[in-house]
């Protein structure tokens, strides 16, 4: 029995955080980002609703749910647009503007989406390096050629926790070319406390070649329901909901978005719980020199370059005692360091009591 030929993709496929142990029980996983606190309690009373009707296509145009993301933020409802998470508007995004022969700007160390569409999309991806694992604004402006089309950049990065203060962000969009498309990801935004810093849509609402990027996966708890946004000009938008699949985001992630939304003390606690313990387990780790990024995201990139233990044997031990912490050579082919996400309460105690009996303290 033959088949067709289908295309070589030479990519690396994404590998995300382990989600289990194997064989041992009740582990506890800080390799994914999410959510410390699970979520809103009010989204768990409209999930609960019978009203939902599973045997009814949901709104193609995610119409309520861009009206609650247009007045929490105070911007164009029609300039939105809704994804089964962000990262399917990434990939919309590159389908919308990425030809053969075009060039992708991303940091050596970024979230790995960003490559693996855009070489999908036959484009030619250019690696721009980093200094200190931040990323350099003028080590991007230096690979930008004739051929150049998108910029990535998320902010605070992911998997390294550094971020560009506004007036770098600023700097960056004023000295591309008026037709490089800035593509900003704001995933981690609502985490940033540091006077330093704003976000990709508050530097940008009203700019026509800046396209920002908003997940629902992380600080508000709807990682498996799939529910992300994106915001740019009326003609982008236009543009990628030609191609946008036409039932994309479910019912049930619609009605849960939306409760998020309307939950700020909720949002309140999770922001408060992830400076505490973030602050927390950086100082704690600091004792064995493993030293960390500044505070910023919900996570901590570890590094070990100072420390007894390599990365890859604390990590080893730590998944002997069901604690799974993401890898930064995964993908990212970062060496001797690891992710550590901020957990709930118990998951960071645990931790700490699993790093003291590693270390024999």
């Amino acid at each position: 029995m033959t088949i067709p030929r289908f295309k070589n993709i030479n990519i690396e496929a994404y590998r995300p955080g382990k989600s289990n142990g194997g064989t041992i029980k009740n582990t506890i996983k800080l390799s994914a980002n999410e959510s410390a606190l699970g979520v809103s309690s009010k989204v768990k009373k409209v999930i609960s609703n019978k009203k939902i009707s599973p045997y009814r296509y949901p709104d193609g145009k995610s119409t309520k749910l861009r009206k609650e993301i247009s007045k929490k933020f105070n911007c164009n409802i029609n300039k939105i647009i809704c994804g089964a998470g962000s990262d399917e508007i990434i990939q919309m995004l590159c389908q919308l503007f990425l030809s053969p022969r075009d060039e992708v700007i991303v940091p050596k160390y970024s979230f790995l989406i960003y490559r693996i569409y855009s070489k999908l999309s036959g484009a030619k991806v250019v690696f721009s390096k980093e200094k200190n694992f931040k990323v350099s604004i003028s080590e991007i402006l230096k690979n930008v050629t004739k051929r150049t089309k998108l910029v990535f950049i998320a902010n605070p990065n992911n998997p390294t926790g550094t971020y560009l203060n506004y007036f770098e962000v600023l700097q960056l969009r004023k000295k591309l070319r008026n037709n490089i498309l800035l593509v900003l990801d704001d995933a981690y935004f609502e985490y940033m406390k540091n006077s330093d810093y704003r976000s990709g849509l508050d530097l940008f609402k009203n700019k026509e070649n800046v396209f920002i990027l908003r997940t629902f996966s992380k600080i508000y708890g709807l990682a498996s329901l799939r529910v992300g946004w994106g915001y740019g000009s009326k003609k982008i938008i236009n543009g990628l909901n030609k191609i946008k699949p036409p039932f994309n985001v479910n019912e049930t992630a619609q009605v849960a978005a939306i409760a998020s939304l309307r939950d700020s003390k909720f949002i309140s606690r999770s922001i408060k719980h992830n400076i505490k313990y973030a602050n927390k387990l950086k100082i704690f780790l600091e004792n064995y020199n493993i030293t960390s990024n500044e505070v910023s995201a919900n996570f901590l990139l570890l590094n070990f370059a100072k420390c007894q233990i390599k990365a890859q044997n604390f990590y080893r031990k730590l998944m002997s005692k069901g604690i799974i912490l993401r890898s930064a050579e995964d993908g990212y082919k970062i060496k001797n360091m690891l992710r550590l996400t901020i957990g709930s309460k118990n998951d960071n105690l645990k931790f700490i009591k699993a790093v003291k009996e590693i270390f024999n303290r």
